[in-house]
């Protein structure tokens, strides 16, 4: 028997886990042929640009351009010759130079090994923001129909894992949309900052162009639909920091969604399901389980991605005008941050979307602590009588007496002078009656939905 070759070593390009990880999409964007096809990219770019301005001849430009290939390319010397640089592109730039013939004596004219590889990492980063801001809208949609259709939904809320108050499905997926409309704010709002190209020469201070530097700039990002800096960003690595932030915010949220729903799918709760598909979730050695897979993969990839936010961090402090290694941190942290990311998203529209949700257990769960649950709206209501903290010394009691004997607070209630010379039985189960105690629960739904189509009305 043949057994299929297995070369991937990490879980985002497994062929077992991959997709549990990932997206065929976002890998694609950061496989190494697409890596490559931006370095070639940007030094076309580079020569038409210069081209336009007359600092390499206009001919050349348009033989580059024609003659740069990356079908052309021996890959497998390109490995080996940057195993022994260091980086790729002085590997990149020979062949380019021996594919276009005289034109190659004009390739990457004026340019740095760090101004072609951070300018293809941001055109990396803008197709993947694209994808990021499509899962997210995607998402939105969703968590905005969850909302609406369980505005009414009765359950209870939980503090420090316990019963706290009444509130309503609808309200919990109307907190966690309130996040991702926030999120696609953040996205709107950081593309300026982050999609900006590099071009600034060996110390970045265009030296070499004789004072036709920031005229190439400008033509360069024009060519390749980038925003220009305003100095060079070498060693100032904010918006590549800035971009793997937000994906850990993106994450965060996702892996605080997905711990609801695993702690709300247990048996003890079994309030909500992950969408049911034969054999998703089984168990090796007992039948019955079903395992919440998609919240445990959105999890995973939140923690992830969260270390590797951190290493983004850490990789912002480099030593003057150009690093000595924290920028080869940003080539592991930034494509596999992506990568989950995307997965994570990717499973949070598949769990979200089909999401089970079973109001009558919600109903049974509301009612199991026989009206502890609405303590406070008994409180509240006998303050005006008693004041608010013999009110709660009242209700505290009340609540011992049904921990300790049993039945319900509408009947400890009941036996205390001090509630009934205030209330009837009548009114007492009104007040106990967790349904009655909702809040702004529903409100609060209709303003998160309102306020989420107006952003995306608006563009936001």
């Amino acid at each position: 028997m043949t057994l299929p070759s297995f070369t991937a070593s990490t879980a985002i390009d497994s062929l077992l886990f991959r997709d549990a990880f990932g997206t065929p999409a976002m890998r694609a964007i950061f496989a190494d042929s697409a890596l490559v096809s931006r370095y070639i990219e940007v030094e076309v770019a580079l020569a038409r640009a210069q081209g336009r301005c007359g600092v390499i001849p206009a001919e050349a430009a348009h033989e580059i351009a024609q003659r740069c290939s990356l079908d052309a390319l021996d890959f497998e010397l390109l490995r080996k010759e940057t195993d022994i640089v260091g980086y790729p592109i002085l590997p990149l730039v020979h062949q380019l130079v021996k594919q276009c013939g005289d034109a190659g004596r004009y390739i990457h004219w004026g340019a740095t090994t760090q101004d072609i590889m951070d300018t293809a990492t941001v055109l990396q980063v803008r197709d993947a923001l694209d994808l990021v801001d499509a899962d997210i809208a995607a998402l939105r949609t969703i968590l905005a129909d969850l909302a609406e259709r369980h505005r009414d939904t009765p359950m209870a809320g939980r503090t420090h894992l316990q019963h706290a108050l009444p509130i309503t499905f609808g309200y919990k997926a109307a907190i966690w949309l309130a996040m991702f409309d926030r999120h696609a704010q953040r996205l709107k709002e950081l593309r300026p900052r982050v999609l900006v190209g590099q071009f600034a020469g060996a110390a970045g201070t265009l030296a070499s162009l004789s004072g036709r530097g920031l005229e190439v700039q400008q033509l360069l990002m024009e060519e390749l639909g980038l925003g220009v800096p305003a100095t060079t960003w070498h060693v100032a690595r904010d918006g590549l920091a800035e971009a793997v932030n937000f994906l850990a915010l993106v994450t965060g949220s996702l892996g605080k969604i997905a711990y609801d729903v695993m702690l709300l799918s247990s048996t003890e709760f079994g309030e909500v399901f992950e969408p049911f598909v034969t054999g998703r979730g089984a168990s090796s050695t007992m039948p019955q389980k079903r395992n919440a897979i998609s919240s445990e993969l959105m999890l995973a990839a939140s923690k992830a991605v969260r270390q590797h936010a951190g290493l983004m961090l850490d990789a912002m402090i480099q030593d003057l005008e150009r690093a000595t290694g924290p920028w080869h941190a940003e080539w592991v942290a930034l494509p596999e941050s992506f990568v989950l990311s995307a997965g994570a998203l990717h499973q949070a529209r598949f769990m979200l979307g089909g999401l089970i949700v079973d109001p009558e257990r919600m109903a049974r769960n509301l009612d199991m602590t026989d009206g502890l649950i609405v303590a406070e709206a008994v409180m509240m209501g006998l303050a005006p009588h008693t004041g608010r903290q013999q009110a709660h010394d009242i209700v505290y009691a009340a609540c011992r007496s049904v921990n300790a004997e049993g039945g319900t607070l509408a009947d400890a209630l009941a036996r205390l002078p001090e509630v009934t010379a205030h209330f009837d039985r009548a009114a007492l189960q009104r007040l106990t009656d967790p349904r009655n105690y909702l809040g702004e629960a529903p409100q609060m739904v209709d303003r998160a939905l309102a306020l989420s189509r107006a952003h995306t009305a608006s563009g936001r």
